[in-house]
């Protein structure tokens, strides 16, 4: 049996300590910015969706089609989609749609899948911009309330009634 102890030397101190030091200074200063980070209230929070001013045009003629419009707000840190809207009380599809125009001045309407709602901001559907195309139920009167379900991304689902107007009248 060897009575050989391991002794260790001012160098393999040295190096040892450097070694470990390089990592418990690159931790210890990620966890001090990410304290205050947090802790100035940057670090985001979830997004906080909420869905007023729900209006839907009232068809003109003998088109069933027209649109609805929502005013969304995101009072979270953190930004949000709506993927998808829903309505028992229409027949047809619903679908989310961008106003555009062509070089020549020719108004189209442009399906899109998904719209983005900005952390700490908002999204204003218009007739000029983003709505949600629809297919009335033959009857509607102004002043009529349509139930819809706003289906967000992160948010999950929220439930709104638009209220029935004529184009021109109820801004968002």
């Amino acid at each position: 049996m060897t009575d050989h102890l391991w002794r260790p030397t001012r160098r393999r101190l040295t190096d040892t300590l450097l070694a470990a030091l390089a990592p418990v200074a690159a931790c210890s200063l990620a966890l001090a910015g990410l304290t205050t980070w947090a802790g100035s209230g940057n670090a985001g929070s979830p997004a906080r969706i909420e869905v007023t001013s729900g209006r839907v045009f009232l068809p003109y003629g003998a088109t069933r089609d027209t649109a609805a419009f929502f005013r969304i707000s995101n009072s979270g840190g953190a930004e949000d989609r709506l993927v998808d809207i829903t309505s028992s009380a229409l027949d047809g599809d619903i679908t989310l749609s961008r106003h555009r125009t062509t070089g020549g001045g020719v108004a189209y309407r442009d399906p899109v899948d998904s719209a983005v709602v900005p952390a700490r901001g908002s999204l204003t559907m218009s007739p000029h911009g983003l709505d949600v195309e629809v297919r009335s139920r033959a009857g509607w009167r102004a002043g009529d309330l349509v139930p819809f379900t706003l289906h967000f991304q992160r948010g999950g689902r929220i439930r709104i009634v638009a209220v029935v107007v004529r184009p021109g009248e109820g801004a968002l």
